[in-house]
């Protein structure tokens, strides 16, 4: 391939203008990421999966600019290139200002990623692929401008253009998100691309007058040709950290929120590695990198199944994980680079193997597991992304080999003399067994991660011990009998069974990932007793109990179906409409076969309507509905979108005169009281709030709950004001959610304040 240097004496362009183009480019592009993705996250229900999809799609359409970058080099020219270049960036303006395309139709639940990649392709495919283009293209530009001594090393702009990324990234949640509403930053956007057109005119100018000014005669350098092999390690190599950060994102946001202040921390650790690895002098030295990404993983997979525990420890095992480990997949690519000749297709082999791990996650993965499988798969396969280590190998290692695998092998079948965990015998009443046997496993499984460490240098010996302290670990954290599980788009549903004497036995449980969903005894005696967080006590039970006894016949609504528990409370004449985003949960909870609360313990009509609560509620009448239940998780979360005061207007049209509304605020890691009563305030509403807490006795039956009810006149809701248990609201904690502004932060950083007194308040 032949180089054309440019003359030191002549038209060079300024190297600092190569690294702010590469730069704007990318902040542009990692900007629109999170944007994009909050746009079209309240249509699809706020599920993880959004943000899976919507990643494989750029990651899709980041690979046709690669494409697009590689196939330009094939112009001779760098003025044909510039102008070419220049003409599709125009081109792809046209899909501007940045919004949801309508061309697609409304949201579908059946296909909810071909609906999501169409509306992506049509919103804004174009102008994220022609962006893309520009870190590969401009390098290019650079090796055949600047000169042989300085363009025989482009990479390090590869640094700049990941810079750019990561300052977006952290940009958006800490103040773009915050301080500008959604209109404001599709528009922000849209004027930045304009800029960014500008900016690269000018350095398309300045490239083309090098290249005129240029010597004639060229200085021609051969590079060694590639082979298949060296492709596929590339592949491989981006594919690896590709799939973990979609992994280790919906690990953490099932269990949070499906936020974009959650999504951008695994991205942005995501780049911080190719800004490390692809710095002259690394920050993170290779060595250090496989010793501390060998323990980060051997720890992360006995942790893995433990989703209950402590958030904050959660977040550090997992993304220190998930970071060493693509940081060592990224220092393994940059040893492997090639010539600059071979630039832009280096570029798009990485771009492929990006395609191949976000597609398994998003695509592949939902269809052939029925759990995220995916996850501790890819981390337990990256250890043979390390060096494979010496040939020989000591006893020593062979014994630590043979401890880890035994240590972590027998775990699960100490556990079965345990029994449930503390906490799951206290919501049964059973202190019947030994806590000592449940310390043993502990130190079993810290044994098998200690010999993991130690075996690091032997790639198949690491392999061993995490992947069967991945599956030991499992074995060992699963303290219910969980008999099936299903996975479809909207997350992973897990059915499972307890017994427990005072319900007559076995206890049958629903669980949307970590959360329980409900649960309902199989003994005809309490099988139309509801449980958890509907019973007669609980706030939910009350007003169903209040209305219902005001009313010989009551229109309700509830939006999330859960096992169906509600529909327990369904009288002769009543009638009763679930609003659900996912088929599946209604085909469980309508199957007598694992609960029954809707087909035999309901005495009047019920019907359900598939889709997002915010579209399938506003399509129903006027004043409809006595009591409407907004009971939707998203595991242990409210989608945010369904608590804007746009969202509570529209529930409240819905009502009758003197019907309420309940919004169920039970949440693990976010505060959601504080700016749901700001919401009802600011959205004409009147209410009350209950925070009721258990203590001791039946705490599997009548769990802790919070929850408000709303009314439209303060006379809809006047005999909760009389109830001691209501209390009034107090609605300047927080600023309220709109569809423009939610603060996901901000509920989550109250919530930790609420549990550990060391935070300052």
């Amino acid at each position: 391939m032949t180089t054309i240097a440019a003359d030191r004496t002549g038209l060079r362009p300024p190297p600092a203008l190569f690294a702010i183009t590469v730069f704007s480019s990318a902040a542009l592009v990692f900007l629109v990421q999170p944007m994009v993705a909050k746009l079209v996250l309240p249509l699809l229900g706020g599920s993880p999966s959004v943000w899976n999809t919507s990643m494989a799609f750029f990651q899709l359409a980041l690979l046709a600019g690669y494409g697009y970058a590689h196939l330009l080099q094939k112009v001779p020219s760098v003025g044909r290139q510039a102008a070419i270049h220049g003409a599709v960036l125009l081109a792809a303006a046209l899909a501007l200002p940045l919004r949801v395309n309508e061309l697609v139709g409304e949201p579908s639940s059946t296909h909810p990623n071909l609906w999501l990649l169409g509306v992506l392709a049509v919103s804004i495919g174009a102008p994220f692929a022609v962006l893309s283009a520009t870190a590969p293209l401009v390098q290019a530009w650079h090796a055949r401008t600047i000169g042989a001594e300085e363009g025989k090393e482009p990479y390090v702009l590869y640094a700049a253009s990941n810079l750019g990324s990561l300052l977006a990234l952290l940009a958006y949640p800490i103040l773009v998100e915050p301080a500008f509403t959604v209109l404001g930053q599709r528009i922000g956007w849209s004027l930045g691309y304009g800029a960014f057109v500008l900016l690269m005119a000018g350095l398309a100018l300045v490239v083309a007058r090098a290249q005129d000014h240029a010597p004639d005669v060229a200085e021609v350098r051969k590079a060694a040709p590639l082979s298949w092999r060296e492709r596929g390690a590339w592949v491989a190599l981006a594919a690896i950290p590709s799939s973990l950060m979609l992994g280790v994102t919906t690990h953490i946001t099932t269990d949070v929120a499906s936020a974009p202040f959650l999504w951008v921390a695994p991205l942005a650790l995501y780049l911080l590695t190719f800004i490390i690895a692809f710095q002259r002098k690394p920050l993170i030295p290779w060595d250090l990198t496989l010793v501390l990404q060998a323990a980060a993983l051997a720890g992360c997979a006995a942790l893995l199944p433990y989703k209950a525990t402590n958030l904050l420890v959660q977040l550090l095992v997992h993304l220190a994980a998930f970071f060493l480990t693509a940081l060592m997949c990224h220092q393994r690519l940059v040893a492997r680079r090639p010539d600059p000749a071979h630039l832009t297709e280096f570029y798009l082999w990485l771009s492929v193997g990006g395609v191949v791990g976000g597609a398994f996650n998003a695509f592949v993965a939902p269809v052939i597991f029925n759990n995220v499988w995916e996850y501790p798969l890819v981390l337990a396969l990256s250890a043979f992304a390390r060096p494979w280590g010496p040939a020989r190998i000591e006893p020593w290692s062979w014994a630590m080999l043979i401890l880890g695998v035994v240590s972590a092998a027998v775990a699960p079948i100490l556990m079965t003399f345990v029994g449930p965990t503390l906490e799951t015998r206290a919501l049964v009443g059973d202190f019947s067994q030994s806590d000592f046997l449940e310390l043993g496993v502990r130190v079993l499984m810290c044994a098998a991660v200690i010999s993991a460490f130690l075996v690091r240098k032997h790639t198949l010996f690491l392999f061993a011990i995490v992947a069967v302290i991945s599956l030991a670990g499992d074995a060992v954290a699963d303290r219910v009998n969980t008999t099936k599980t299903w996975r479809s788009f909207f997350g992973v549903l897990s059915l499972s069974k307890t017994e427990a004497a005072a319900r007559g036995g076995e206890i049958r449980m629903l669980a949307h990932g970590t959360t329980l969903h409900g649960a309902q005894a199989v003994h005809p005696q309490w099988a139309c007793q509801p449980m958890v967080y509907y019973t007669v006590g609980t706030p939910i039970g009350q007003v169903f109990i209040r209305q219902q006894h005001e009313r010989p016949a009551t229109r309700i609504g509830a939006v999330g179906l859960g096992t169906g528990s509600v529909a327990a409370y369904v009288r002769p004449g009543d009638r009763l409409t679930f609003f659900e985003i996912d088929p599946l949960v209604i085909r469980i909870a309508t199957d007598p076969e694992y609960f029954t609360y809707t087909t035999k313990c309901a005495q009047g009509p019920i019907d359900y309507v598939v889709g997002d609560a915010r579209l399938t509620v506003a399509k129903q009448p006027d004043e409809a509905f006595d009591i409407l239940l907004i009971d939707a998780f998203s595991s242990d979360s409210v989608p945010t979108h369904l608590l804007t005061v746009e969202a509570v207007r529209g529930y409240l049209r819905k009502l009758k005169p003197d019907g309420v509304l309940i919004l169920h605020l039970s949440n693990r890691n976010l505060e959601l009281l504080g700016p749901a009563q700001a919401v009802v305030r600011a959205a004409g509403g009147h209410g009350y709030l209950q925070k009721r807490r258990v203590i001791g006795g039946d705490a599997f039956w009548e769990a802790d709950e919070d929850a408000i009810v709303v009314g439209r006149t303060p006379q809809a809701v006047a005999a909760y004001g009389a109830d001691p248990r209501w209390l009034a609201l107090d609605p300047n904690q927080t600023r309220p959610w709109t569809d423009d502004y939610t603060n996901v932060p901000g509920a989550l950083w109250r919530k930790l304040q609420e549990r550990y007194a060391w935070i300052p308040r």
